[in-house]
């Protein structure tokens, strides 16, 4: 037979450094030339200027930097508010908790 076994990272090989998709290095790169075009176009040098000049790029890398469980907080971010916006009703019936259905019954209620 001819089984292949495919290693667990094969996906992130499809990956830029292994971590980002295309749209994340756009993210990223545009936030870093958002910046390096504050600091070339402005001049005032104190403190409050030169950390209003960084935000682009602080900006870029929290929306790209990768969280477990998701792929980075940009997709958490679309995750939540799709979440929140959906028609749909979520009933929480916990992980451990057996569903019984309306047209069941519990055995305890016999």
């Amino acid at each position: 037979m001819n089984q292949y076994i495919i290693p667990a990272n094969s996906k992130k090989s499809q990956l830029y450094f292994g971590l980002f998709h295309e749209i994340d290095m756009v993210i990223l790169g545009s936030g870093i030339l958002v910046s390096i075009l504050l600091f070339v176009i402005l001049k005032d040098d104190t403190l409050l200027m030169t950390v209003l000049k960084i935000v682009p790029t602080i900006g870029a890398i929290f929306l790209v930097v990768p969280i477990p469980n998701y792929h980075n907080v940009r997709v958490l971010i679309r995750e939540i508010i799709l979440y929140i916006f959906s028609q749909k009703i979520y009933y929480w019936r916990g992980w451990c908790a057996s569903y019984v259905g309306d047209t069941e019954q519990k055995a305890t209620n016999k």
